[in-house]
């Protein structure tokens, strides 16, 4: 798959939990919703903390993949 159109990125590397989602989190309320986030994390503990932050908000993560040592996440903004 390739990437979603997003409108914001985001560069949540090198810094360590709880940072990258609370960083997403002020992201995500300045978008519209139906706009989609790219975050980039180097932390690995990003992948699981990401899904369950997504499903707890009930924001869509579209897409994710791993490059290298880096995370991209695709967030859609959804309310």
């Amino acid at each position: 798959m390739s990437k979603p159109e997003f409108v914001e990125s985001l560069n949540c590397r090198k810094l360590s939990c709880p940072l990258p989602i609370l960083k997403t989190k002020k992201a995500i309320d300045k978008l519209e919703v139906g706009q989609v986030l790219e975050m980039v994390a180097t932390d690995p503990g990003s992948l699981p903390d990401v899904t369950a932050w997504a499903r707890q908000t009930q924001h869509k993560l579209v897409h994710h993949e791993k490059q290298n040592d880096e995370f991209y996440f695709y967030i859609e903004k959804t309310h």
